[in-house]
Formats: C-alpha cells, structure tokens, sequence
C-alpha cells in the first residue's frame, strides 16, 4: 500500500480490542513514533475558523518556546479533506520535547468548541535539521547506556584485613 505524504495526518480510531489492564481511563489511539517521524513541527487540525490564532499562539507558548506558527488551510485542503469552518495551523517549536509534550498534552482537547487533532509534520523538516535530530538522539543514547552502566556496577568495596 503506498502512502502519500497527508495520509499519516488522519485521525486515527481509538483502541477498543486491548486487554482490560492495559486499557486506562481514556481510550486512545495506538501508533509509534520513530525518531525520523518525530518533529519539531505540528500540524494543528481542528481550530475553529473565528480568528483564533493568537489564542492558539498564546496557548502553545506555555508549553516553550515557539519559532513559528502560520495558517495553512488553503494548502492542505488541496492534499486532503478538512472539517468544515475549522483552520489547519504549522507550527514549529524550538525543541522537540517541547513539542512531544504540546502534542501530547492538547491532541483530543476542546479548543473554542473544536476539538483538536495535532499530528507531526516531519516533511515540513530540511535536512540540516533532521540531521541534527539523528545526532542529538544519538547522543541522548549515548548518555543512558553511560548511566545506566553506572548504576549497574558499582565499584567493588575494599574489605579491611584485620591486624
């Protein structure tokens, strides 16, 4: 099956066939993220189109810091098909656990009385900057195997010899 570059945007159904234990309290969808899919872009779906950019500006940047964050209905009603009277908006934080934490924190939140869908946008990445995500996960890695080796072998106590 090939996929074109909106159809990972789509709102996913929630979960219904997963053991009792592992449910929680909410109903959610299950999906993976890689590292390359990922991003420090979102894409906003489900704002209600009365105006509301700087609201949502203003709400995004409680969670950090924010680059960007521009109307884009015109262009992804062209690549897909949108709620009616609702805006799409791009937005780009400066860090991407910034951006994990929006994501997950409004994704299926009321919004002015829309509710909405956020999603990542890696293809809104360059090169430089997934080059970089690569590598900052990279190190990331690099920093737990070191700690968890620490915390795994603890040096070796001298034993006193009694005199």
């Amino acid at each position: 099956m090939e996929e074109t570059s909106s159809d990972h945007h789509k709102r996913m159904e929630y979960c219904t066939t997963r053991l009792q234990y592992r449910q929680g309290r909410e109903l959610k969808a299950v999906k993976v993220y890689t590292v390359a899919s990922e991003s420090r872009h979102l894409l906003i779906f489900g704002v209600p189109k009365i105006n509301l950019q700087a609201n949502l500006k203003t709400k995004l940047q409680g969670f950090g810091r924010l680059e960007s964050c521009i109307c884009i209905t015109s262009v992804m009603a062209s690549k897909m098909e949108l709620e009616a009277f609702t805006d799409v908006f791009a937005v780009k934080f400066e860090r991407l656990d910034v951006a994990r934490r929006a994501k997950r924190m409004l994704d299926a939140r009321p919004f002015y009385g829309g509710i909405l869908h956020i999603s990542y946008a890696p293809e809104r990445e360059s090169q430089q900057e997934l080059r970089e995500k690569l590598l900052q996960r990279g190190q990331e890695v690099a920093l737990r195997i070191r700690c968890n080796r620490r915390d795994e072998d603890p040096p070796p106590k001298k034993s006193r010899e009694a005199k």
